[in-house]
This record gives C-alpha cells, sequence and structure tokens, in this order.
C-alpha cells in the first residue's frame, strides 16, 4: 500500500510522525507532498509530484492548508482525519465531505458525521507512542503531575486549579513545556496526574489523558468523560471528579491510599498499551480501507458545483488563506444565490479576523514543545 499524505510529517509533530512510523512498520510506503506546491494546486499537480501512483490519499490537519482542486473526481480514495472534532464542528462536516472517508478523532462524533450525511465516518481514537512507556520504572517523584496550557480564554478552570494543585503538592513544573517524550517522562515520575480539560468541552479524552492512562500514574479527569464511551470504567482506570473543588480531597485520598492507586493506574496502563498505541490504530485504519477503502462516499461527489466550491471556500477561509478563498468566491459568484451569500459571509468574517489579528480556526502545535 502506498500512501500519500497532503502536508509534510513536520506539519504535524503531535500525530502523523506517529502515524507514518506505524504504518511503515506495516509495509506501508508513506510519501509527503513538496512543500513547494500552491495550497489550492489540482489534484493532477499533486499527483504529477508523488514518484509512484499512491493507492490512498490521506489529508491531516496541520500548519499546510493544502486542498487541492479536484479531489472530487479523484480515482483513488481519499481520507481525511479530524483530530478537534469538537471545534468548529459544522465547518468541519462540510470540509470532511469533500473526503471519501473521515477518521474523527472523539467518541459520538462519527454517528453525527453520519447524521449529516457523511457514510465514511468512523471512529479512530487519540493514541500513544508504545515506545515512550515501555522503558525501565522511575521513582515516581511527583505527587501531581501536569502538563498543558494554562493561558486563555479557554482554561480559565485551568488556571484556577493549577496553582492550587500546586500549592497543596510536590507538583511537576506546570510552566514549563516539554516535547512529547518529555510529557512522557513527566508523567511516569508522576504518582497522580489530574485532567482538566478546556472549558468548552471538559470530557476531552484528548493525548495527555490516554499519554497518562499508559504511564502508570492515576488518571484524576471530570465527569462525565469520553473515556467511558470507549471501553474505560471509572474506578477501574480512572478516578472521576464532578467539581474541581473535589480535586484536592480525592488526590489526597489516593495519595494515602498506594494500594489502589497503584491497582487502578495497572490496569489503565495495560488497557492503553494493548488496545489504543500508535500501531494498534495503524491496524484498525488498514483494516477499515481493506474493507470499504474502494467506496467513494465523498458526498460532494454527488453536489452541484457551487456547493462544492462553498466548501473549498469555508476551508481556506478557516485556515485564514484569504487569497485561495477569494479565488474560490470568484468561481462561485453569481452561480447560486445561497452559495453566493454564505460566500461572501465567509470571506467577510475571514478578512474581519485578519484585520483583528484573530488565529485562524484550524490552528494546530506544529513544534517539538507541545501542550494542550
Amino acid at each position: 500500500m502506498i500512501v500519500l499524505c497532503l502536508c509534510q510529517e513536520d506539519n504535524h509533530l503531535k500525530i502523523l510522525p506517529a502515524y507514518a512510523q506505524a504504518l511503515r512498520k506495516r509495509g506501508v510506503q508513506v510519501l509527503c507532498v513538496d512543500r513547494a506546491l500552491r495550497w489550492d494546486s489540482s489534484l493532477e499537480e499533486v499527483l504529477e509530484g508523488c514518484p509512484q501512483k499512491p493507492d490512498y490519499i490521506f489529508h491531516f490537519e496541520s500548519d499546510f492548508p493544502l486542498l487541492p482542486d479536484g479531489l472530487i473526481h479523484s480515482k483513488i480514495p481519499t481520507v481525511c482525519f479530524q483530530v478537534d472534532t469538537y471545534a468548529f464542528t459544522e465547518r468541519r462536516i462540510r470540509w470532511s465531505s469533500l473526503f471519501d472517508h473521515v477518521a474523527v478523532f472523539h467518541a459520538g462524533y462519527e454517528t453525527l458525521f453520519r447524521n449529516h450525511g457523511h457514510p465514511g465516518a468512523f471512529l479512530l481514537p487519540h493514541a500513544v507512542h508504545r515506545e515512550f512507556f515501555e522503558a525501565q520504572d522511575l521513582p515516581r517523584e511527583f505527587e501531581v503531575g501536569w502538563v498543558g496550557q494554562t493561558d486563555g480564554a479557554l482554561y480559565r478552570r485551568r488556571a484556577e486549579w493549577i496553582p492550587k494543585l500546586a500549592s497543596a503538592f510536590r507538583m511537576s513544573d506546570w510552566k514549563s513545556r516539554y516535547s512529547l517524550q518529555e510529557v512522557a517522562e513527566v508523567y511516569r515520575r508522576s504518582r497522580v496526574v489530574v485532567n482538566i480539560g478546556r472549558d468548552d468541552f471538559p470530557q476531552d479524552a484528548n493525548m495527555r489523558v490516554f499519554e497518562v492512562l499508559a504511564s502508570g500514574a492515576l488518571l484524576v479527569t471530570s465527569m462525565p468523560n469520553e473515556l467511558s464511551n470507549i471501553g474505560f470504567e471509572e474506578g477501574v482506570h480512572f478516578v472521576g471528579y464532578q467539581n474541581p473543588s473535589e480535586l484536592i480531597p480525592v488526590v489526597q485520598r489516593f495519595l494515602r491510599d498506594e494500594p489502589t492507586r497503584a491497582s487502578i493506574a495497572k490496569a489503565a496502563r495495560a488497557k492503553v498499551l494493548q488496545e489504543h498505541t500508535y500501531d494498534r490504530r495503524a491496524e484498525q485504519l488498514i483494516e477499515r480501507l481493506e474493507a470499504f477503502g474502494q467506496k467513494e462516499f465523498a458526498p460532494a461527489r454527488r453536489w452541484p458545483e457551487p456547493r462544492m466550491r462553498l466548501a473549498y471556500l469555508d476551508f481556506f477561509a478557516g485556515n485564514g488563506v484569504l487569497e485561495c478563498a477569494e479565488a474560490q468566491f470568484r468561481r462561485i459568484a453569481g452561480r447560486g444565490i445561497r452559495e453566493t451569500m454564505e460566500g461572501a459571509v465567509l470571506l467577510g468574517k475571514a478578512w474581519l479576523n485578519q484585520v483583528r489579528g484573530v488565529q485562524p480556526k484550524r490552528g494546530v502545535t506544529c513544534h517539538s514543545d507541545v501542550q494542550s
């Protein structure tokens, strides 16, 4: 199998290199596009630069917003990966309509995408690098571990409670930034790790959550939580809390009860390393493509051109690529009343955001120091 990724591996250091490595272990050849491509290059131009004809085209959300023109006519099946599925969900559903298959990283959204007309949506949750968590055990010097950002409007609950936890317990350096491997080491040196999700999506089973579960630290996270929808049980694999005011008493309880802390953490670690590694995700992805890969599921394959062009315009506007969004608008204007009006609104909002200095809708962390 040959896969062409519509970005470079370093355009998303959190996830893409891990998938590429796991797929290559299974004999999949992973190729990447040329950085010199225009973001609205035609699919023909993209494929001309590929040394071999790929069996699949992968689109990861990244800081390289390439969306080739002509995807809906592709004879090669296309797959997009929607990581932060809960953010700007309606826009993601529209963008994903250009692709035959959609991997969503949060449980329940595969059903939502299908209910909105995309039969190719499937669940592919976050995962961990097995090799980061199989090394010899480290001394658990931190009573509480924490890695993650605390600045910004989405993290006010974190900003309030992380300093309180740091005052109450011997804690890792919560203000530092860490590489992915350093994150694993912090967790492997911690007895308990607290998860406080985004204020707008506190149930998030994000990458950090899986890394904690793999590390042998006890995860304490808010309830309800997405983990319950993918086979994890509260009290068996993690400990839940309803209100942040419960955090300090809950942590104190399990620091005093080392056998119970260790038992829950051990069960979680075993489950993650068996079911939720990138190696397992690569196997699941290959199995999915072998079963359904040749299906032309992309809804936009059957859309009128103005509606399809609006999906492109929305993508480029959401990513702050105004010249490409404007080019799409010129191909829509006058060809569909609704699409022309909606396209004008999207373009106007994108222009206004650029003037105000607002970041594009779909930014990702693409550097070696990773927080979430």
